[in-house]
């Protein structure tokens, strides 16, 4: 039995854990300080999309890694 493949698809799932993690976290912090703190809105809701980008920007990275390291 022979297994073929190649173990970038694996490390990326894996990989995509910890953006998923961090994604849940940033807008679940976000959405509580906003209702503790109504007045604040707009400041942290600013702050949550900037950490969103910055989280998907890895994940995304990630995943074209995972393209770059399969192709070899």
């Amino acid at each position: 039995m022979e297994i073929t493949g190649s173990l970038a698809t694996i490390g990326y799932g894996l990989a995509a854990i910890g953006p998923g993690i961090g994604v849940g976290l940033i807008f679940g912090m976000g959405v509580q300080a906003i209702a503790r703190q109504p007045e604040a809105r707009g400041i942290l809701q600013g702050q949550m999309i900037f950490g969103f980008a910055v989280v998907e920007a890895l994940a995304i990275l990630g995943f074209v890694l995972a393209f770059l390291q399969s192709g070899q």
